[in-house]
């Protein structure tokens, strides 16, 4: 969608059950102006365990839903989000309402009806931009195929229950718009790994926030504390030592506290926490327990891995490694 973007507007409320079970089945209609951001409704839709199918012909709707007791249900009832647009053969917003009508009698089924609309400059700046043919101008300029839809959509778009309006959304909006309005469950937290590394052996390739702890004192070059690690006890001691520990410490912990639960709201399933020192066996493993740590009292609930702590190679890293810049 590009920079799609969205002004949320409601034509009415979305019921937001679990979607399985013994109640009726949850159908969706997503529909819209092309180029408002179909696509991206659908996949986010996908993600939220719907089943999607996109640009079906709409008038098999009903073969579709043709059934006997319980035959309705995909995947034990599964909700069902169907996709269509004007481009659909044989295409009829009236048609289309009469046949949701006549299927909202029906006691096993629970329809809503989403329409995904767009300000006319905006989708001819889209337009303009992909280089796309709007289907319904022809060889005029997209203006007129936008209008032309808009003409024939207007009866579908009053009726439908949910309205959205993408004009001003980013396409990450429209996502959080959907899963506002059609999550099935209340939006779980992210999955936070923590991870203690060594930068001897790189970086880990999916982590999202590196934090350098190479600037503590290190307990490598104590003797008695080098065949020891971070989880320890006199290791932990020695660490926190170190004036600056107290301060990246609590620095480090806020900042997590600021940023985990916005990640949660953009909806970001996973996020990757690293620690890294030279070796990965003193300072980052430490930091990343205390992290941990705090944010578990924090309601979190981090799964934390020390990846190079039994590494022997670590050893010899930091031994050829000079004392000043370790």
């Amino acid at each position: 969608m590009g920079d799609e973007s969205s002004t949320l507007s409601e034509a009415g409320t979305a019921e937001c059950g679990s979607g399985k079970g013994s109640g009726p089945q949850r159908i969706l209609l997503v529909t819209g102006v092309l180029g408002a951001g179909k696509t991206t409704a659908m996949r986010a839709l996908e993600d939220l365990g719907w089943e999607a199918i996109d640009n079906f012909p709409i008038r098999l709707l009903d073969r579709l839903l043709e059934t006997g007791p319980g035959t309705a249900r995909l995947d034990d009832g599964a909700p069902l989000a169907i996709g269509f647009d004007t481009r659909t053969r044989g295409f009829d917003p009236q048609t289309t309402i009469a046949r949701v009508k006549s299927l909202l009698e029906r006691s096993d089924l629970s329809i809503t009806t989403l329409f995904l609309d767009c300000s006319g400059a905006e989708l001819e700046r889209r337009y303009n931009e992909t280089r796309r043919r709007h289907p319904m101008s022809e060889d005029k300029p997209a203006l007129n195929g936008i209008v032309a839809e808009r003409e024939l959509l207007e009866p579908l778009r009053r009726w439908a229950d949910v309205v959205i309006s993408t004009s001003d959304y980013t396409t990450n909006d429209l996502q959080q718009a959907i899963r506002a309005h059609f999550s099935q469950t209340t939006p779980p937290h992210s999955t936070i790994t923590i991870n203690s590394f060594g930068f001897s052996r790189g970086t880990p390739p999916l982590a999202d926030l590196v934090f350098d702890m190479r600037f503590l004192a290190n307990p490598y070059w104590v003797e008695e504390l080098r065949p020891q690690t971070g989880l320890d006890a006199p290791v932990g001691d020695y660490i926190r030592r170190d004036p600056a520990f107290e301060e990246a410490f609590a620095r480090i912990r806020d900042l997590l506290l600021l940023l985990l639960p916005r990640f949660e709201a953009q909806g970001k399933a996973y996020v990757n926490i690293a620690f890294g020192c030279t070796g990965g066996k003193h300072r980052s493993v430490f930091m990343a327990e205390q992290i941990a740590s705090a944010l578990r009292e924090a309601g979190f609930s981090p799964t934390l891995l020390h990846r190079n702590l039994a590494s022997r190679a670590a050893d010899l890293l930091e031994r050829s490694g000079k004392r000043g810049s370790q």
